[in-house]
């Protein structure tokens, strides 16, 4: 039993003495927390926009990098006419948000504030600039990746984001807003359904789980079918 010490289970014995030799270059354990609720597989990458974009297409390619690919340089989304950027992004369902993940770098094309609206299709930069967002973050200027907590009570309920990033950290002089990575981290429910988590909690009985999914709309009335 003296395999206790290491936590992660799952490669004890596989990577032996290389998880614990150099632990800044070891992602395992960032990694895996990350996973546990990335919503990547529950974007609508078909209708993501990006609105000020330099390269048709480049808000969606940032959105498609995997959380193993958010040190990747390109693809990037620059701004196009300005530093002003706008993004819709959809979910095939409904999510519960509990943060929002974003990269860029340690210079003047960095943004400085995100204004996040939930539920507005068709939003443009006009309403976005006038409008009280659901919520606003001042961001960091790093090229880390800033994990950004949202007041879950106001994103309990989001089919679609719409992110707008005013101005960056060039205060006027830099016209070109620059972003590497962008992920969301939540719960994912189907519509009409309750979370998961809800379901596991529902079941009386390790029995119970053979019906997870079924007649779920009424919680338990599946168990024993």
């Amino acid at each position: 039993m003296s395999g206790h010490h290491c936590h992660d289970e799952h490669e004890h014995g596989h990577e032996h003495g290389h998880d614990h030799a150099d632990g800044e270059h070891d992602h395992s354990d960032d990694i895996t927390p990350a996973l546990q609720f990335s919503l990547y597989q529950y974007i609508n990458f078909d209708e993501v926009v990006a609105f000020n974009e330099t390269d048709e297409g480049s808000g969606r390619a940032i959105c498609k990098k995997t959380w193993a690919e958010r040190m990747a340089e390109e693809p990037e989304l620059a701004s196009d006419a300005d530093e002003q950027l706008l993004m819709d992004i959809p979910f095939t369902g409904q999510v519960k948000l509990h943060s929002i993940l974003l990269r860029t770098s340690d210079s003047d094309s960095a943004p400085k504030t995100l204004k996040v609206f939930i539920n507005r299709g068709g939003i443009d930069f006009s309403a976005a600039e006038d409008g009280e967002g659901t919520q606003t973050f001042e961001l960091s200027r790093t090229n880390e990746v800033q994990e950004l907590p949202v007041r879950r009570a106001r994103f309990s309920a989001v089919r679609r984001l719409a992110l707008f990033f005013p101005d960056n950290f060039g205060d006027g002089d830099e016209d070109v807003t620059r972003i590497e990575y962008l992920g969301f981290r939540g719960e994912w429910m189907q519509l009409g359904r309750a979370p998961a988590n809800i379901l596991y909690e529902a079941a009386a009985n390790p029995s119970d789980h053979k019906v997870k999914g079924t007649n779920v709309n009424q919680m338990g009335s599946g168990v024993g079918r």
